[in-house]
């Protein structure tokens, strides 16, 4: 089952449902976040209270996208509690580079790898640890809060002051924090982590700088477990041409952590689990335009699905107005 956020009047919302074929208004509840606080305190699933509330007016998600109603799959009632952050350095990549990589970074000597290749082959190591056990703690990074959040559809932002404007292909984890602190999984979409390359690139300390970027996750919320094997695909058009299509994968198949182990190093932390807030935690990705030598520019079009997400997540490229910030003494 998949959950889609459509807009509902001036600023109402409503709750649209998809199995297989068939999707349908939720009765009765306005917001994914009232969902998943019910199905809490009723101490039940989200798919459990879908299928409780019966079935309202029947649904065309991508006649909803078409039109623009479609918004972010989860919103909090008050942006700043909505907290976005991910984990790098946890992919594979493709079957034949998978090969290579492993052999590359098992075979090197320590003192010869740059730090994101020693994060690699720890990953490697100890990235899927057994049940029960403590696995390798990930790359971890803070990408910004509800407000750095644009709709599906919605154009993603890069200040002026960029030297990069890229996509990166991912899969998150979306989450909401019960009354006792303890973290739930409401389910997973698809995230475009969208970050400053070449800021990264210049000075692998300047990565938090190069994530203070807006993100766009969904269309639509995928329930229930991640499927271990997920092969999508990543394009950029410009124009009526497509400058990249690549293919993504995902998925514990695909990667070098187990997603148990992202989830315990990011809500080991006490201040990640305060009552209500909701987090979404992107799971990394080894598919970049820009490792393809691909430079977007204003207008382009990002765009990146996967058949287990249904609808694909789309977003146009804007670049923001230079400012002048000056800060003032009190």
């Amino acid at each position: 089952m998949r959950l889609i956020q459509v807009k509902k009047g001036r600023n109402g919302r409503q709750v649209v449902a998809t199995d297989g074929d068939k999707s349908w208004v939720v009765p009765g509840h306005a917001t994914v976040y009232d969902l998943a606080l019910a199905a809490i305190a009723r101490d039940t699933t989200i798919e459990a209270m879908v299928d409780k509330a019966g079935k309202g007016a029947k649904a065309n998600p991508q006649k909803l996208l078409d039109a623009g109603r479609i918004v972010a799959p989860v919103e909090h009632p008050d942006p700043a509690h909505l907290i976005v952050t991910g984990t790098g350095l946890t992919h594979l990549g493709s079957a034949a580079t998978r090969d290579a990589m492993h052999a590359k970074v098992a075979e090197a000597k320590e003192e010869t790898l740059t730090d994101s290749m020693r994060m690699f082959r720890m990953g490697l190591e100890g990235g899927k640890p057994k049940r029960g056990r403590a696995g390798v703690q990930p790359e971890w990074f803070y990408k910004g809060d509800g407000s750095f959040v644009a709709a599906p559809g919605e154009p993603l932002v890069s200040p002026a002051f960029a030297e990069d404007a890229g996509e990166e292909p991912e899969v998150a984890g979306i989450y909401i924090i019960g009354k006792d602190g303890s973290p739930f999984r409401i389910g997973f979409a698809l995230l475009n982590e969208f970050s400053d390359h070449v800021v990264e690139r210049q000075n692998y300390l300047w990565l938090a700088h190069s994530k203070l970027r807006p993100c766009s996750f969904g269309p639509e919320l995928l329930l229930g477990d991640l499927p271990e094997d997920i092969k999508g695909a990543s394009r950029i058009r410009r124009g009526k041409k497509v400058i990249f299509d690549q293919p993504f994968l995902t998925g514990e198949t695909n990667m070098s952590h187990t997603i148990a182990n992202l989830e315990d190093h990011h809500f080991k932390y006490p201040w990640f689990r305060r009552p209500g807030d909701v987090h979404v935690h992107s799971f990394g990705t080894a598919t970049l335009s820009f490792a393809a030598g691909v430079k977007t520019k204003s207008g382009d079009v990002f765009e990146i699905e996967a058949a287990e997400f249904g609808l694909p997540l789309t977003n146009p490229l804007k670049t923001a107005r230079k400012e002048k910030v000056t800060v003032k003494a009190l």
